[in-house]
């Protein structure tokens, strides 16, 4: 059976992030935004129907990362959307219209390498690629977080913005290359879905195992990985290797 049907449950992947001064903003929209943002403080909830959040930032154009962007369509503003020039085209006819026959849209493009102060914070966020998808690396003031949660490829150029970051969240979506196969569910493997698996050699465990600077933490966990079971061996491999699975309401604070 998947795992999922006896692990801990999860919402899907997102991030909710804010600096030392300004609001929240989102990393990826997933379809259980709302749920996602009713745990945010609701002092920051400006108005009954008003968003608690300042922007939307995306990874990618996959629709577990943007369909909540339609569950905040009722703002009373247009929402303010971060994101690369590709994503804004793979959007322009779907999401992106029909939000604007609502509350409307304020598009803004970030470069690849190029460092964006979020507006009305104190986070300035700077893109990076790892293949189709985007990586986010936040600063504020000497706090340096990364958020890879589709990770296509680990090369040096990566594996040395992890080395600067206090904080890693990183794709954690499959155990094994093959896993989807293993199970009889799909021939797609780990690679064909834009994913570095975390075993074997040349896995995400591996380079993240020999990291000394930065917490690790999983994030993007797919329901077939054996990883979301506290008692397999697949989870004290991950322990053994100074990394983390991540949980619905896991804060961190730098």
């Amino acid at each position: 059976m998947r795992v999922g049907e006896r692990a801990r449950p999860r919402t899907q992947s997102s991030l909710a992030i804010r600096g030392a001064e300004g609001p929240w903003f989102l990393v990826n929209a997933s379809p259980d935004a709302r749920q996602q943002l009713e745990t945010l403080p609701r002092e920051d909830v400006d108005g009954v129907r008003a968003s608690p959040i300042a922007g939307v930032l995306l990874t990618d154009s996959e629709i577990d990362h943007t369909a909540g962007l339609l569950l905040l369509r009722e703002s009373k503003t247009p929402i303010r959307v971060f994101g690369g020039a590709g994503i804004e085209h793979a959007l322009r006819d779907t999401l992106l219209r029909m939000l604007e026959r609502f509350c409307g849209v304020d598009w803004h493009t970030l470069e690849p390498g190029s460092a964006t102060l979020l507006d009305g914070s104190s986070v300035v966020v700077e893109p990076f690629q790892v293949g189709d998808a985007t990586g986010f690396v936040f600063r504020d003031g000497g706090g340096v977080v990364t958020y890879v949660p589709g990770l296509e490829r680990l090369d040096d150029a990566v594996l040395s913005r992890f080395a600067a970051s206090d904080l890693v969240l990183v794709d954690g979506t499959f155990w094994r290359g093959d896993e989807l196969a293993h199970l009889g569910i799909s021939d797609r493997t780990a690679a064909d879905m834009g994913h570095v698996p975390l075993s074997g050699p040349g896995g995400t465990l591996e380079a993240l195992a020999i990291l000394e600077r930065p917490r690790k933490v999983l994030v993007h966990i797919n329901n077939t990985n054996p990883i979301l079971l506290e008692d397999s061996p697949e989870r004290e491999q991950v322990s053994h290797a100074g990394v983390e699975v991540a949980y619905d309401g896991l804060e961190v604070e730098l």
